[in-house]
């Protein structure tokens, strides 16, 4: 085996070094407050009773047939219709970036990171106040905002976030050789 002078130990180079970008970690994984389900599960609950209530009441067969029609008509655009919708909307934070996905049939996924610096703010209303979760706008001033919508535990998101930009910060070495080196805090 021919020893490099690049690598501790005289192993090639691929195997002694370390990676150069620290591995990315999930900090967080978030959806919009599930307060937005709570009609759906009361539709969901109350449906089944209103339609056998329906059925006691009404006997024409054509009465049962529209009974069943609109009963399953109401649980696919009031009940399946919003829990898909908010399943197929999140966000996840990690050490690096923020990602967020959304769509059913037409995907978008779009993602900041954090090296590049960006605007925070929290825009709440009376509802979600009480219930202490929020609007995160992200703004880097190059593209349209990024907007999480209704957050649980928006503060705590906040903070997360300015903690994350400020770790991920480009900030230039002191003792660099050259002009443009740069190294990352971490």
């Amino acid at each position: 085996m021919v020893d490099s002078p690049n690598a501790p130990g005289g192993m090639p180079p691929e195997i002694g070094s370390r990676p150069s970008v620290p591995t990315e970690r999930v900090v967080a994984r978030l959806r919009s407050h599930a307060r937005i389900l709570f009609w759906p599960a009361l539709i969901f609950i109350a449906l089944p009773g209103v339609s056998f209530y329906s059925f006691s009441v009404f006997t024409e067969r054509w009465q049962h047939t529209l009974i069943g029609i609109l009963a399953t008509l109401a649980f696919l655009f009031l009940v399946l219709l919003p829990y898909i919708l908010w399943l197929n909307r999140r966000s996840t934070l990690t050490t690096r970036r923020i990602i967020v996905r959304r769509g059913f049939f037409v995907r978008e996924r779009r993602e900041v990171f954090h090296s590049r610096g960006y605007h925070i703010a929290l825009k709440r209303t009376w509802l979600q106040s009480a219930f202490r979760s929020g609007d995160i706008v992200i703004s880097s001033g190059v593209e349209k905002p990024l907007v999480l919508r209704d957050v649980p535990g928006a503060n705590a998101v906040l903070e997360t976030l300015h903690d994350l930009v400020e770790k991920n910060q480009v900030v230039l070495s002191p003792h660099a050789g050259s002009v443009g080196t740069a190294t990352t805090a971490f």
